[in-house]
């Protein structure tokens, strides 16, 4: 059996696990490790038998709980060599910790794990598609400005996608935030509008995609119905029916639903 649930999502804190057979794997590790690890018992799953963590980037809010989680369990970490340096300079890992760089396919048991780039403000930034033994596909694509080359080549034809809906450009523009923090935010190193995200959702849908999960939202400028039915009317208009052609979840800032079975 191969499962999928989002633990966290948003600025407050990110990550994912994935299992597949008896390889079980998160996507950054954005909180604390006891709030991993509770997470993880909540659905049945437990950090001491995650086979490794993949690491997007070096932000706080995907990396928080790493160093205490891997170091105590000594669970395998990869990620590219340009992020793991990061990661030493800001204290997020140790000598306990097994690193390891990636930058192409790798095989873990059953899982093979696919390395894409986005685009960010950090040292650089990462999505992955997970291709299970069962013949299922699952990918992660969160906190890019815009959907690279990179990213559209590898999520072609994936199963099911956590894809970054961060903001609505009209919240943001007439919200509180800074204009820098604004600029950055909609820059292509930024994070991903509801409308841009809707966009690439159909393009994922026309390649077979079926399950799509809107992740990485933000509390300040957006809302879950808003980016739902964002992507929702862009799907009809192409076409595409919700519950016939597609199921579409919005992920909660902590996992309050069922994980999804592959």
């Amino acid at each position: 059996m191969s499962k999928a649930c989002q633990l966290f999502s948003g600025s407050s804190g990110n990550s994912i696990f994935i299992s597949d057979r008896e390889t079980k794997i998160l996507v950054d590790a954005g909180v604390s490790a006891k709030r991993l690890e509770i997470a993880l018992c909540d659905i049945g799953e437990s950090a001491e038998e995650l086979t490794a963590i993949f690491i997007t980037h070096e932000h706080c809010d995907h990396v928080q709980g790493l160093r205490v989680l891997a170091g105590r369990y000594g669970i395998p970490v990869f990620t590219s060599e340009s992020i793991t340096e990061r990661l030493w300079k800001d204290n997020r890992v140790n000598e306990k910790i097994p690193l390891n760089g990636l930058d192409k396919s790798i095989q873990l048991g059953s899982i093979e794990a696919v390395p894409f780039k986005n685009s960010h403000d950090s040292v650089e930034c990462y999505g992955y598609r997970f291709n299970l033994g069962s013949g299922r596909s699952v990918a992660v694509c969160t906190d890019t400005g815009y959907i690279t080359a990179d990213a559209k080549k590898a999520l072609k034809g994936t199963d099911l996608v956590y894809l970054q809906s961060n903001h609505e450009i009209m919240m943001l523009e007439n919200g509180p935030y800074p204009y820098l923090l604004k600029q950055r935010i909609l820059s292509r190193k930024g994070h991903l509008s509801n409308a841009d995200c809707a966009e690439f959702a159909k393009e994922l849908l026309e390649s077979g995609t079926t399950r799509l999960v809107l992740s990485h939202l933000s509390r300040e400028n957006n809302y879950p119905e808003i980016a739902k039915q964002t992507t929702i009317s862009v799907l009809a208009e192409a076409g595409f029916e919700q519950d016939r052609d597609y199921r579409l979840a919005v992920s909660a800032p902590e996992n309050e639903g069922n994980p999804f079975i592959l």
